[in-house]
């Protein structure tokens, strides 16, 4: 039986609108707008892809959204100021500082300046510590993407093995932490692989539920996996151009082969994909509600 698809476009899609409607909510019972400011230094043109399409989806919901283009030879000193200025702004709840920063700027620095209560992406040490020790924080946005299309797809994850290949702040780590807590949605018992595991398929075959994001196009192939496996292939690899000259995606998974084995599997591109910039603006929303509670 082939395997059920698990589509992020559409999960994207139904949470964006609740938002929608949380959105007009807080606007119609408290006046209260959500605000996002969205960092860009320089013009790397993938950052500039991303930041537009944050901007844009941020205006579809109706946010107060902001768009800050900084020259790529800003300082670091005025960048950390910008980042000051938009701390004490009452009319930004989200901060994102897109990256990667130019070299002569820290990262740690700039992320370490981002209010913790504004820190929309979940990189602040608070917020990743909060994180780990099961208290409410903002969700890095990937594994928090991740989580949902597993709940949403009703994928039970309670006493599940739950096997994940990579180990980056971003995605593996966070993830690994969010599924293993005593919590609906999460009581999996978590497995972390990486480039030192010695024998990967020995684990990726224990897997219900495989989380690839190693970053190497389909490292993951069929005799790695059980029979039934739910996966999540976290990876997009750009690994030609087709006629037209648009780039030919492909995830970690060997999606093809993969599939005829697995009960259910998330495309590439369209699966975790647009759930990362979802998860940014339920944060915001969280972000500008926390505001209410004083």
């Amino acid at each position: 039986m082939a395997a059920k698809i698990i589509s992020g476009t559409q999960v994207a899609k139904e949470i964006r609108e609740e938002l929608k409607k949380e959105v007009e909510e807080l606007k119609g019972k408290h006046n209260l707008v959500p605000g996002l400011v969205t960092i860009l230094v320089g013009e790397n043109p993938a950052s500039v892809s991303y930041v537009t399409a944050k901007q844009k989806t941020a205006h579809e919901l109706g946010f107060y959204s902001v768009q800050d283009n900084q020259p790529e030879d800003i300082s670091e000193e005025t960048l950390l100021a910008l980042i000051d200025k938009y701390n004490k702004d009452d009319s930004i709840h989200g901060i994102l500082v897109q990256l990667p920063l130019p070299k002569h700027i820290d990262e740690t620095k700039v992320i370490y300046a981002i209010d913790p209560d504004k820190d929309v992406d979940g990189f602040h040490p608070v917020n990743v510590g909060r994180l780990m020790i099961g208290a409410k924080c903002f969700l890095p946005c990937t594994p928090h993407g991740i989580q949902q299309l597993l709940i949403r797809s009703g994928i039970e994850t309670e006493g599940a093995e739950v096997v994940i290949v990579g180990r980056s702040n971003i995605v593996g780590k966070p993830i690994a932490n969010m599924l293993m807590q005593k919590k609906p949605g999460a009581n999996a018992t978590v497995t972390v692989c990486h480039t030192r595991t010695k024998d990967m398929a020995f684990h990726t075959k224990r897997a219900d539920i495989l989380i690839v994001a190693a970053g190497a196009p389909k490292a993951v192939t069929a005799d790695m996996v059980k029979e039934g496996v739910v996966v999540i292939d976290v990876g997009v690899n750009r690994i030609g151009k087709s006629a037209s000259g648009k780039a030919i995606l492909c995830g970690d998974v060997d999606f093809d082969a993969v599939k005829e084995k697995a009960s259910a599997i998330t495309p590439v591109p369209g699966g975790v994909g647009p759930m990362t910039i979802t998860m940014l603006m339920l944060n915001t929303v969280q972000a500008a509600k926390n505001t209410l509670e004083g």
